[in-house]
């Protein structure tokens, strides 16, 4: 069976920038170490942070929306799988891999469910409180769960959203598939290295600045948490690390406080691995949070809401403290600060949470199997999914066409 992968990116690969980033080189170096040829395509412009993916043995295409050219690349690469980055790539490509690689397996990486964080936003922005309601009537899920079903296959992080997924929107199982970020075990070598509990200073916080929920969170903490934390610690200092800051995050810094924007980390890890206590108040959000994994592959205990451990940690104690009361936040990363023996508690909580749900050797074995079962009955497999044969064909005779309307406008100009 010919193995070769097509990866259609909203973006360039950057881990360094985002856990979605970081997520994708993830999946491709599973690709790579099962001996799949992997390409990675995307209309989106080159940043400065994005990673050399020739350098690992990927090749890069630049590609384009509305454009005939796409239909006669993928034709020639002719991949046996196709992954779509959000759902948004899979609209706007999905039915060129339909009509043109009709047998290739095509995979959705939904990174978190859009819906969910821009319906949780919503209800924010409206002072109301979530409704799954809300939710099912939004505009944005009937987008995302029609690519979903569209599908062979779709990635979800989350716990929690693979039971939103089955439970509120009624999605066969059998189109799902639960792949939560794929890490090294922690290993007792691995913490002999971490620094003790007496060699670590400051709260941090990393988060890219272009994600909403991030920027949410960061004025949580300048309004809210950090005059509460300061008044029991005066001497403290929080860190704020992401890439991409704005003019508004920027004009937060103020060392008088001990509150500084340091923008983009170059080795996150380093950071995360110097700190204290990671602090993450995300008010809204889906999907798994990259910031809150990194703690606990660094050793370093965090406080975050119900949202931010949301679908992280099963039944698993947490690595430190969950709360969304804001002064119980407070009072807690305070006590994860100064007292050793809850920090170190919170510290062994985090290694379970990684090892036991997170090893890369116990994830990736599974899903490659799964793969090549779906592959091998392929036409069986999507007899199952009636639903997401009647969107493709509707989406073939729709989007097709309003493509071809473009195609065509873009010619004659």
């Amino acid at each position: 069976m010919q193995k070769t992968v097509l990866i259609i990116g909203t973006v360039w690969v950057a881990p360094n920038s985002s856990a979605a980033g970081s997520r994708m080189l993830q999946l491709i170096t599973l690709f790579l170490k099962n001996n799949y040829t992997v390409t990675f395509a995307s209309t989106a412009q080159r940043g400065e942070q994005a990673l050399d993916l020739k350098a690992i043995g990927v090749a890069e295409v630049f590609i384009e929306l509305n454009n005939p050219s796409f239909d006669v690349f993928v034709k020639k690469l002719h991949p046996s799988i196709v992954v779509f980055d959000r759902f948004m790539i899979e609209e706007q490509f999905g039915w060129r891999v339909a009509e043109n690689c009709p047998d290739a397996l095509r995979i959705l990486d939904t990174e978190d469910l859009h819906s969910l964080r821009k319906t949780r936003h919503e209800a924010l922005k409206k002072e109301t409180k979530f409704s799954f309601n809300a939710l099912l009537q939004s505009d944005i899920a009937k987008r995302e769960i029609a690519a979903i079903l569209r599908c062979d296959m779709s990635l979800i992080i989350s716990t929690f959203e693979m039971d939103v997924l089955q439970t509120t929107f009624k999605i066969d199982k059998r189109i799902l598939y639960h792949l939560p970020f794929l890490l090294q075990r922690i290993e007792v070598e691995t913490i002999e290295n971490w620094k003790p509990f007496e060699e670590r200073k400051h709260f941090a916080m990393i988060g890219n600045f272009m994600h909403a929920p991030n920027v949410d969170a960061i004025l949580q903490l300048k309004t809210l948490l950090w005059q509460h934390i300061r008044k029991q610690l005066p001497m403290a200092k929080l860190h704020i690390y992401g890439a991409y800051p704005t003019q508004q995050i920027v004009e937060l810094h103020n060392p008088k406080e001990g509150f500084y924007i340091k923008g983009y980390a170059v080795d996150a890890k380093e950071i995360v691995g110097n700190s204290s206590v990671v602090l993450a108040p995300l008010r809204f959000g889906a999907g798994i949070k990259g910031k809150l994994t990194e703690a606990m592959v660094c050793g370093t205990p965090s406080v975050t809401t119900t949202i931010g451990a949301e679908g992280m940690h099963e039944k698993l104690p947490w690595n430190g403290f969950v709360s969304d009361d804001f002064k119980v936040f407070a009072d807690t990363a305070v006590k994860l600060y100064t007292h050793k023996k809850v920090w170190k508690k919170a510290q062994q909580n985090g290694i379970e949470i990684i090892n036991q749900l997170y090893d890369k050797e116990q994830l990736e074995p599974p899903f490659i199997d799964r793969i090549k079962a779906v592959q091998e009955n392929l036409k069986k497999h999507r007899m199952y999914n009636f639903m997401g044969s009647l969107l493709q064909y509707q989406t073939l005779q729709s989007t097709k066409y309003m493509s071809k309307w473009i195609e065509e406008k873009n010619r004659r100009q």
